[in-house]
Formats: C-alpha cells, sequence, structure tokens
C-alpha cells in the first residue's frame, strides 16, 4: 500500500491513464489492421487506410503511449508493403 501523498494520488492516477492509454493503442491496432487488409485485398482505398493508419500512430506516439521509433518502424513497413502491391499492379 501506498505510504506518501504522491504515491497515493498515483495509485489514483494509474488506472485512468492505463485505460486510455489502451484505448489509443486499440485504435491505432484497428486503423494497422484494416490498412493491411486494405492492402492485401489490394482494394482502391489502400492509400486512404495507410493514411490514417500513419495518423493513429502518429497520434499514439505524441502521447507517450508507443515509442517514437516503433511508431517510425510500423509506418515504414506498412509504407513498403503498399509500395509493393503498387509495383505488382
Amino acid at each position: 500500500m501506498a505510504n506518501t501523498r504522491s504515491a497515493k494520488k498515483r495509485m489514483r492516477q494509474n488506472p485512468k491513464r492505463r485505460l486510455h492509454n489502451r484505448a489509443v493503442q486499440s485504435r491505432a491496432r484497428s486503423h494497422l489492421r484494416l490498412a493491411r487488409k486494405a492492402i492485401g485485398g489490394a482494394e482502391t482505398g489502400a492509400g486512404d487506410a495507410v493514411r490514417k493508419a500513419i495518423s493513429e500512430l502518429d497520434r499514439a506516439a505524441s502521447k507517450g503511449v508507443i515509442h517514437k521509433n516503433n511508431a517510425a518502424r510500423r509506418k515504414s513497413r506498412l509504407m513498403k508493403k503498399l509500395a509493393g502491391t503498387k509495383a505488382k499492379a
């Protein structure tokens, strides 16, 4: 159990922050999944789906939910897949 006032406050804040971070991370993952599906299915809206996914990754990184290099790596891989499908077509 927390002893200091600041530790008690942290215990109150942590559940709220965890839920918020989970929501942000979940939204980013959902958009990533949709973008990958759009790329794999060679849909016409793949570019839009990728743009939305990149936006969500940037938002999560700016809020500190994921590391900025993690976001950059995921964006890079996503763009590489998109470029690969455009090259085939």
